[in-house]
């Protein structure tokens, strides 16, 4: 509803003026008329019928005059009315508005109260206490999709945290104890019957309990994040299908000089993974993982199985003068920006068979220690594998190379059995032989 167009109202005197001193002349004129003298009684009638038409002429004259200030009225009454309306719609409208701010400021205050209490919960001593923090985040992010990256930083930040894993139990052997204890005994006797002091036998430590906790409290850190990244919707179909509930879709992951243990991140869907510096004990798995934006693993140290499988590489790749000591397996990944390798060290075989590299892939000062499988892998771009250094065979069957090509002071024992140059007129520098 729109207000009409109001204007001040003219003041009624410029009308009301002229009209009263026109009814003035004719009843002047009509008393003159009346009170002459000397008449006909012709001219008496016919004086008598004009005096009577300009009364009736007066008084139409005074009923429109009482007709427009009648429109007048009506007229302001029903513009005071529409007014009226549109003030009481455009208030209500206002309530509104304030009753919407008063929610919602009443749910910001309680998601920032339920927030700090579970950050809170972070820091105590108990580890019960910081699971029950992290479940009470990820309930809080999984409500309020606004608050997700916040949640998602918290969690990242408590994992960057230093921490050590505890150290494996060893196996009971009961051998090996019953040997021990022989030992023992026996420089006890021996010491008693020399008369030597022995020095107190060291107290073997215990496990700390605390240490143990932390463990489960990270494993359920990392738990959180891999469920709520994770988008099982077949690839290609992401736009069609409705999101997953479970799913935190956009969210950004910085985990710089994190000590991870069996991290997974399956079929996980992150904007942006900067995981320099990072320690992976355990397997770290990102099969089928889709990072949309820039991956950075440099100097990162992967202890067991670094698991790439199918994954995609939307942005630049960044794995320089990363350790890998157990098998680094990239089959069949594909890398649509350039992929950094440089100064990487590979103790156990490093597979890329299939792997597809759309822009410069670079390996230059790479050390091999077992066999680099690059079967059927396909570089688009350049390659470059400057002064690297393969201790075991270099795989290249099948491999398509389109543009230039360096092996340049590379040291292996290559295998290039059907390899295809798509562009043998472009700069190669192959290795010996």
């Amino acid at each position: 509803m729109v207000p009409p167009q109001l204007r001040t109202p003219r003041p009624a005197a410029w009308w009301i003026v002229p009209v009263t001193l026109l009814v003035g002349g004719v009843v002047g004129g009509v008393a003159w008329l009346l009170l002459g003298a000397g008449w006909s009684v012709a001219e008496a009638t016919a004086r008598q019928g004009a005096i009577q038409t300009a009364l009736a002429a007066g008084a139409g004259v005074g009923a429109a005059v009482t007709l427009m200030l009648t429109f007048r009225r009506q007229r302001h009454q029903e513009h005071a009315a529409h007014v009226t309306a549109y003030l009481a719609e455009r208030n209500a409208a206002l309530a509104e508005q304030v009753a919407e701010h008063t929610r919602h400021d009443a749910t910001e205050r309680r998601v920032t109260d339920l927030y700090t209490k579970a950050v809170e919960q972070l820091g105590h001593e108990a580890a019960a206490v910081r699971l029950g923090g992290l479940y009470a985040l990820e309930r809080l992010a999984q409500g309020n999709p606004d608050h997700r990256q916040t949640i998602v930083n918290v969690i990242c930040a408590y994992l960057r945290m230093p921490y050590t894993p505890p150290e494996p139990a060893s196996v009971p052997d009961p051998e090996r104890d019953r040997k021990a204890a022989l030992q023992a005994a026996r420089r006890r006797y021996q010491a008693a019957r020399a008369g030597v002091a022995l020095p107190a036998e060291p107290v073997l430590r215990q496990r700390s309990g605390d240490q143990e906790g932390e463990l489960q409290v990270r494993l359920t850190a990392q738990r959180i994040l891999a469920t709520h990244l994770r988008d099982d919707r077949p690839p290609g179909q992401c736009s069609t299908l409705p999101t997953p509930p479970a799913f935190w879709e956009g969210m950004r992951l910085d985990l710089t000089g994190a000590t991870l243990i069996d991290f997974s991140l399956v079929r996980g869907h992150v904007t942006d993974a900067v995981l320099d510096k990072a320690t992976f004990h355990g397997a770290a798995r990102f099969d089928n993982a889709v990072f949309h934006g820039p991956a950075r693993f440099d100097k990162g140290t992967f202890h067991e199985d670094a698991r790439f499988g199918e994954a995609t590489f939307l942005g630049d790749a960044w794995f320089g003068r990363a350790t890998f000591h157990g098998p680094a397996l990239f089959g069949e990944a594909t890398f649509y920006r350039e992929a950094w390798f440089s100064e990487a060290l590979f103790h156990e075989p490093a597979r890329f068979g299939r792997t597809t590299f759309y822009e410069d892939a670079w390996f230059g000062e790479v050390i091999f220690h077992e066999p680099a499988l690059f079967g059927r892998a396909t570089f688009h771009r350049a390659v470059q594998f400057g002064e690297a250094i393969f201790h075991g065979s270099a795989r290249f069957g099948r491999a398509n190379l389109n543009k230039g090509s360096w092996f340049d002071k590379a040291a292996l024992a290559g295998v290039f059995d059907r390899v295809v140059v798509v562009d043998p007129a472009a700069a190669h520098a192959w290795p010996d032989g």
